[in-house]
């Protein structure tokens, strides 16, 4: 190594810290660059917005997730519970409106225009979804909502490898919009700030990029390995993340517990290390994917077969996140995560990294579990959790008539 890792990670966490201010602002850097490329899967035009639950989560289609995002956390400035419940009647109704396109009103030369036309004269669908969580601090005391609070909703667990920033961390509200090209989610996020201003705030946004499959499988993250190999499909997705815990209040039965986790990687460092190491690390080949023990990406490892590790280390982050138990079978969760980059911190790091996102039935049992195994793995010398939070995607809307959160605030 010619680079020394104390020192590369002091620095990096400095930088770290410089990048945020108050209300996110960011010290320079180029937003992700979250263009497609031609290569990259098909996508759908539009994805239903009505249904039991809230799409963003499970998309069908070719394609498991649209090429760019924005994960947003927003402050509720709304005063009262009829304040709050308006305030979702009009993130509804943008949501609705943005996820299925048309042409915006015109309101005439006297007034400022209905809409940005960042996306031209008619708003395209371009795939948009629009996935609407709440975080514990939103059933304080303010609205009276305490009683009803999702039972295992808390803020988010700081663990011992993370570099918590709190101006990156947290919130009432939470917006994960995700659509085929980054000028639909721009102006998606935009069009939501401008009608909700006056009763909701940004606390924090930071926008994602999703890389298509080099060449085939799964994509890869900025260290270069595949990312979401694991994921479960089908039915058993299905059964890992959506709530229907009797004990959980009624208006809460088919969310979902989300946990964002903003991670910095240390690419510059990472680009040092050796590849066998680097393998080692993941417990997978770089190239394919594959398991260290096997030849294709969606190979099953067999920790049976190498219980001391000689091939797939027993630290290896695909070892330690899932053992492939009868007993951790249930602590599966469904990742969806995305890309960023920020551009360069203050001592001239690049600073970019991983938006991960993933969805449960049972934060602790699932999520924090899973975490808990990760602590002190090798990996974490070139990864570095600064921000995020921990929010309860809302149940799905029913119809035309229906708005987020209805059956909490009525």
């Amino acid at each position: 190594m010619n680079v020394s890792r104390r020192r590369f990670l002091s620095g990096a966490a400095a930088g770290a810290a410089g990048t945020a201010l108050t209300g996110g602002m960011l010290i320079g850097g180029a937003q992700a660059d979250a263009r497609a490329a031609d290569s990259g899967p098909a996508t759908a035009d539009s994805y239903p917005f009505h249904g039991a639950h809230q799409a963003g989560l499970l998309t069908p289609g070719p394609a498991d997730k649209q090429a760019a995002a924005c994960y947003a956390a927003f402050d509720v400035t709304a005063t009262g519970t009829a304040e709050l419940a308006e305030l979702m009647r009009t993130l509804t109704g943008r949501a609705r409106f943005l996820a299925t396109g048309g042409t915006p009103p015109d309101l005439g030369v006297g007034q400022p225009p209905s809409d940005s036309d960042v996306l031209g004269p008619v708003v395209p669908a371009d795939g948009l979804t629009v996935t609407v969580s709440v975080g514990s601090s939103l059933f304080d005391d303010r609205f009276g909502l305490a009683a009803d609070k999702p039972r295992k909703l808390t803020p988010m667990r700081i663990f011992p490898d993370d570099s918590p920033d709190p101006a990156w961390m947290h919130g009432d509200l939470h917006l994960q919009i995700c659509a085929n090209h980054p000028d639909t989610v721009h102006h998606a996020i935009r069009d939501i700030a401008k009608h909700t201003r006056g009763a909701m705030q940004l606390r924090w946004k930071i926008e994602g990029y999703n890389s298509p499959p080099r060449p085939s499988g799964t994509g890869r993250n900025l260290l270069g390995f595949k990312d979401g190999t694991a994921n479960p499909t089908g039915t058993t997705a299905q059964q890992l993340i959506w709530v229907d815990d009797p004990a959980e209040p009624a208006w809460a039965q088919g969310g979902s517990y989300q946990v964002v986790r903003l991670i910095r990687m240390l690419v510059e460092f990472w680009d040092r290390v050796s590849i066998n190491e680097q393998e080692g690390m993941f417990g997978r080949r770089r190239d394919s994917g594959a398991p260290l023990d096997g030849t294709n990406e969606f190979d099953t490892p067999d920790y049976a077969a190498d219980p001391h590790g000689n091939v797939i280390p027993l630290d290896s982050h695909i070892r330690l996140a899932n053992p492939r138990t009868r007993q951790t079978a249930d602590q599966r969760l469904l990742r969806r995560s995305y890309s960023y980059d920020l551009g360069l911190d203050q001592n001239g790091n690049i600073q970019a990294g991983h938006i991960f996102t993933c969805y449960q039935q049972d934060v602790h049992r699932q999520f924090e579990t899973v975490q808990t195994r990760l602590i002190g793995e090798p990996l974490i010398d070139y990864v570095q959790p600064f921000g995020g939070g921990y929010f309860y995607v809302l149940p799905g809307l029913a119809d035309t008539t229906d708005w987020y959160g209805r059956t909490l605030l009525a």
